[in-house]
């Protein structure tokens, strides 16, 4: 079993790696994989709605989305991280996460269908609820299981050796960790004794104009 963790801060060893970091090394502990795919310091577009994805799964802009497209499909859960700008996610993670759902809704694999995810953010103070509601969103519409832990996922500190002082916050990390290696291992079970998937229904869209 693998996660994939990805670190949407400009700053590829700042504050987010540092939480991730600790989330990573736990899940290793519980013998889960992981790897951390840093999205880089390159302006990411938002999304342009060219559609192009709904033929190809694959976003129609090239670069580092489709990067981390080409590898989601390997993999069984996903922890998203996030500086705090402005009491929200970062611009380029949002970007980054606008294009990479948009274009997994059609593809035949599905990469994030029914697999566990979670949301972790860092901040210096505050604003830190309202960006990690606004991450936890992308999986609510994707049938991605939401873990959590025993407080929101969230670190304070304004460099990596503050967020180390962040005992609450570690522990966190660690906790989530755990809850998602366990949650992985209870799919794996019920998978081999042959609990099905839910039975899938052909989406409806409902406009509300006449």
């Amino acid at each position: 079993m693998k996660v994939l963790l990805v670190n949407g801060s400009p700053d590829e060893k700042g504050c987010v790696y540092t939480a991730l970091d600790e989330v990573a090394k736990t899940l290793n502990e519980e013998g889960i994989e992981t790897k951390i795919f840093y999205i880089g310091k390159k302006a990411i577009s938002g999304c342009i709605g060219c559609r192009k994805c709904r033929a190809t799964g694959r976003c129609g802009i090239p670069g580092t989305v489709n990067e981390f497209l080409n590898i989601a499909g390997d993999y069984d859960g996903f922890i998203f991280g996030s500086p705090v700008h402005y009491a929200a996610a970062g611009g380029a993670i949002t970007s980054f996460l606008d294009r990479a759902f948009f274009a997994s809704v059609t593809d035949a694999g599905k990469p994030f269908y029914l697999k566990p995810a979670a949301a972790v953010v860092s901040a210096r103070r505050a604003g830190t609820t309202s960006a990690f509601d606004q991450l936890n969103k992308y999986f609510t519409i994707s049938e991605m299981p939401v873990i959590s832990s025993q407080y929101w996922n969230m670190v304070h500190g304004n460099t990596p050796d503050e967020v180390k002082q962040d005992l609450e916050g570690l522990q966190i990390m660690r906790v989530l960790g755990r809850n998602m290696a366990w949650f992985l291992k209870c799919k794996e079970a019920g998978v081999k004794v042959g609990v099905e998937f839910p039975k899938q229904e052909t989406r409806v869209q409902t406009n509300f104009i006449s």
